[in-house]
């Protein structure tokens, strides 16, 4: 046992066996405490190069910030470092030529190459520059000042390969109307002056390599060179214009002063246009590659039927759909290029071959759903596994699954199946293995798995019952395992890379205090709902039942997320609290409801254009359930949950109010319209498109239906779910007449709270709620 070791386990044993607190009985004060309380778990892994180091960031002796370790993997004994070490040894982001020989990387705004152990500075200047390849022939290529460049590595010669420059064509290179190119010309032909003029400027003119591309609006990106050095595929960005930010007021601050805060538009607002170009090196000719020819462009979405004057609009209309380009991938050996496309109403996902000679495309694979696009590893570029096969992630089958594609014979090949997802996926260095992360075991448990890359025997890795998340060696042997339970939060392990090693445990994190409770494991439950779905939950019993029986559902927040399952929740504050309901008499349920995440397409997109539908009627069937099993008297459910799980809380006491006696929301959704683009668009389209979808999920459209007791909690500088949207609500129930609310309000807090004082006096209040409404 090293010496930092040693000292560590000294605290720890020194706490426990003196002056350490009892945590019981539990208590809103207790729980609700600076988080480190309970002792801080290790994060943020990463490796040395030479696999022979494991760093990562820790707080065992609860100081005002973590520090950085360094974990010898050859004795298991870890110390403390630095920063600056754990930057220096650590494994760069290293682009490899084709035969891995050499290895280029950026550190501090400049180039670096490495070839076996030396490493070699390519460039030091103050313009920053970003590596972006290897050509074929080992010739580096990278990006500076909006502009790519290649090196060869023998001579260091510097040549670019591209001319963008900002803002638009100057009047003079403006393409000229008929009338003024005639009178141009003829002032040319009739004045020797201008043909002295140019004969000096030709004279003196140092030969322009590249003619210029100007990108006037629009911002560069996604910027792909082929391995031959013959094409570049890029990306025009126009940001949308005319949109109108929202405007969040911080109350408290150091001026004294008001101060606004400028923050997202609203769902429905203009979006982001983009433009895809292949530019030819050796012509110097950009060619732009057309939407217009990907099938199904034109294809209207399914909801537009409940509109059918908007539908025929439409029809009459016959325009293209906007579309989200990707980034331009080429195949080791040039000889392919694949680009992605996704369409801006999220109903369709492509990957298309573009022949870059002109621009033109070719289908190889669609995803569409009548819902919205996503899952898993779901939207994104593709990635090689040779010269002639790409592989990406497909919910073809209902689960995220991962698949393979060879342009030699247009082969699309299923590498994975069943009813479970692949969640991540990383290919081994010698491009023969897949490690895949994946729930198949359990939705609520995830293991680390090795497949071959052409499919067949998936072998687990990882046996521990919980979440493991790996982080594996750059040699592949070894894996840094960050683990956890239902009742212990995450801790640092280290296994071999092979099937039935044991996992060793390295740091212990949590407090004396912390475990001297008995924290509970809920019972993992999984009922019907009246759909006949699967759904999953937690259940944690009452210790002694009140004689009232009361229950509380908890709601977790999201939308898509997932709680029910078998690691360390990242909502611990409310597995704690549910763990003091559970002392005081109360059983409370944990449900994945309809659309929570792990669960595959189906599950995801059950909430299609009506929030508040199945996502609700879900709670009351889990409802039901504890009444069934648990013998919880139906007339004492309360529930609550915070965003989403406001949300959800809000469409409960309004539109249930028969099953649901009292329930607290916190940082709630009241009115869908007012909420961001990028998440509600998927859901609910646009209010503009599609206001059924909006009015039917609205909690405040059925704000006359309360009858039970609702208590309303919010941050006032909430830039997520901002404070307007719980003031509206406010405002139209005061109009209705409504007595049985309460709002709080935290005028420091943003979505997420931050200080000890807002999360104890939010939970005191919502424990005190179900105190005075489902005991009395």
């Amino acid at each position: 046992m090293n010496k930092i070791n040693l000292i560590i386990s000294c605290l720890v044993l020194g706490s426990m066996g003196s002056s350490y607190a009892q945590l019981a009985p539990l208590t809103v004060d207790k729980i609700m405490r600076d988080p480190k309380w309970m002792g801080t778990s290790p994060s943020n892994y990463r490796w040395s190069e030479n696999s022979k180091y494991l760093f990562f960031d820790w707080n065992p002796e609860s100081k005002d910030k973590s520090q950085v370790y360094r974990l010898d993997i050859a004795s298991k004994k870890y110390e403390l470092s630095s920063d600056s070490i754990a930057r220096l040894e650590a494994v760069p982001d290293y682009i490899y030529n084709q035969d891995k020989s050499l290895a280029l990387f950026e550190r501090d705004g400049d180039l670096f190459v490495k070839s076996k152990n030396r490493v070699n500075r390519l460039t030091e200047t103050v313009e920053r520059e970003n590596p972006l390849s290897f050509l074929i022939n080992n010739e580096i290529v990278f990006l500076r000042n909006d502009n790519v460049y290649v090196m060869d590595l023998g001579s260091n010669q510097v040549r670019q390969l591209t001319n963008f420059q900002r803002g638009s064509k100057p009047a003079g290179e403006q393409k000229l109307s008929a009338q003024d190119e005639w009178l141009k010309k003829d002032q040319e032909q009739l004045f020797v002056v201008f043909k002295e003029e140019d004969r000096l400027k030709d004279k003196s003119k140092r030969k322009e390599s590249k003619k210029p591309l100007y990108l006037g609006d629009s911002f560069l990106g996604g910027l792909s060179v082929s391995p031959d050095g013959k094409f570049v595929t890029y990306r025009l960005i126009t940001p949308a214009k005319g949109n109108r930010n929202t405007i969040v007021p911080d109350f408290i601050t150091r001026s004294g002063y008001v101060e606004d805060l400028n923050m997202r538009t609203k769902v429905g607002s203009a979006l982001t246009q983009y433009k895809t170009f292949v530019y030819k090196v050796l012509q110097d000719t950009a060619l732009e590659v057309k939407s217009s020819t990907i099938p199904g462009i034109k294809d209207l979405p399914a909801y537009l039927s409940d509109y059918p004057e908007r539908l025929a609009e439409l029809q009459k209309a016959n325009n293209d759909r906007n579309i989200s380009w990707g980034i331009g991938s080429w195949s080791p050996d040039a000889k392919y290029a694949v680009i992605t496309a996704k369409a801006q109403d999220n109903k369709d996902f492509w990957i298309l071959k573009v022949n870059p000679e002109d621009a033109s495309l070719v289908q190889l694979d669609r995803q569409h759903d009548d819902a919205w696009i996503s899952g898993p590893g779901i939207g994104r570029d593709v990635k090689w596994l040779n010269n002639h096969t790409f592989y990406f992630n497909s919910e073809a089958s209902g689960y995220s699954h991962l698949y393979s594609y060879d342009l030699n014979n247009n082969n699309k090949k299923q590498l994975t199946e069943g009813n479970w997802e692949v969640q991540s996926v990383e290919l081994s260095k010698d491009g023969k293995t897949f490690y895949i992360s994946g729930n198949k075991e359990h939705p609520g448990i995830t293991h680390f798995y090795s497949l071959p890359v052409q499919g067949g025997n998936l072998q687990q890795i990882t046996s521990m019952k919980g979440g493991n998340e790996v982080t594996l060696s750059p040699d592949e042997k070894w894996l840094a395992i960050n683990h956890s339970t239902m009742n212990t939060p995450w801790e640092l392990y280290l296994q071999n890379n092979k099937a039935q090693s044991k996992a060793n445990q390295i740091t212990k994190s949590t407090s004396a205090e912390f475990e001297s409770y008995a924290w509970r494991e809920p019972d993992m439950i999984k009922f019907q709902n009246r759909h006949g779905d699967d759904v999953y939950a937690r259940v944690y019993p009452a210790k002694n039942p009140h004689p009232n029986k009361p229950a509380v559902v908890f709601v977790h927040g999201a939308g898509y997320l997932q709680n029910v399952h078998y690691w360390w929740s990242q909502y611990f504050r409310e597995y704690m609290f549910n763990n003091m309901l559970a002392d005081n008499g109360y059983t409370v349920i944990d449900i994945d409801y309809t659309a929570s995440s792990g669960y595959g397409r189906n599950h995801r997109t059950g909430i299609y254009r009506h929030m508040g539908g199945k996502d609700l009627t879900d709670q009351v069937d889990g409802v039901k359930y504890l009444v069934d099993h648990y013998g919880v008297n139906p007339a004492n459910v309360g529930l609550y949950g915070g965003s989403y799980g406001g949300f959800i809380t809000l469409m409960g006491l309004f539109n249930e109010p028969d099953v649901f006696k009292s329930g607290a929301a916190l940082r709630s959704v009241t009115d869908w319209a007012h909420y961001n683009h990028g998440y509600t668009a998927n859901i609910l389209n646009t209010p503009v498109e599609d206001p059924i979808a909006f009015k039917r999920s609205s909690p405040i459209y059925f704000a006359d239906k309360l009858k039970g007791n609702l208590l309303m909690l919010h941050g006032m500088v909430d830039v997520n779910v901002q404070f307007q949207d719980i003031v509206r609500l406010n405002q139209r129930l005061i109009e209705l007449g409504k007595e049985n609310w309460e709002l709080a309000v935290y005028p420091v807090e943003d979505h997420g709270f931050v200080q000890p004082s807002s999360w104890t006096d939010e939970y005191k209040r919502i424990f005190k709620l179900f105190e005075n409404t489902l005991k009395k």
